[in-house]
């Protein structure tokens, strides 16, 4: 148990760096910022504890917030996502969730994007709601969301096919 927890340790530091110092002044369009910090949600080992899972992810979204100044929107974003996982694992995965044989480098590329896709728009959804808290500004909201997520979904995507080469 002693590697698992200081990996997870590690990817949870290197997740809050790199969305803090590089993904938040990327400004891309003079406004679009990849969201990547939630890829550590996606890879968090799947047997492990629930409830402690939930605490990591709320704490991973506190941190982004404290350095973000975004009052706890990434909080609860993160832990939307982290209720749902399993039930988004389901649907994505079928039969190998099931005996928690997914590994996502080694799934199909429709199946990881079929994850990756709704857990990112479910969270950038939310997330914006909650930053912008205004119903009015729906179509605001449903842009952000969606360039957003978008742009996450290349990072992450990209990410995910740089670091896996060396299994190849």
């Amino acid at each position: 148990m002693g590697p698992v927890i200081f990996w997870n340790s590690v990817r949870f530091i290197v997740a809050v760096l790199v969305q803090v110092l590089i993904c938040n002044h990327i400004d891309f369009l003079g406004y679009i910022n990849p969201l990547v910090y939630i890829y550590f949600i996606f890879l968090f080992p799947l047997n492990a504890n629930r409830s402690a899972f939930l605490v990591i992810a709320f704490l991973l979204g506190l941190t982004v917030d404290m350095f973000s100044d975004t009052g706890g929107a990434h909080a609860a974003a993160c832990l939307i996502i982290a209720y749902i996982r399993p039930f988004v694992l389901r649907f994505a995965f079928g039969i190998s969730y099931e005996h928690q044989s997914v590994k996502l480098e080694s799934t199909a590329f429709g199946q990881r994007m079929v994850y990756i896709v709704i857990l990112t728009f479910i969270h950038h959804f939310f997330f914006f709601l909650l930053e912008i808290f205004n119903i009015s500004s729906i179509l605001i909201i449903l842009r952000n969301t969606a360039f957003f997520s978008i742009f996450t979904i290349l990072i992450i995507t990209l990410s995910i096919t740089l670091f896996s080469r060396k299994n190849s």
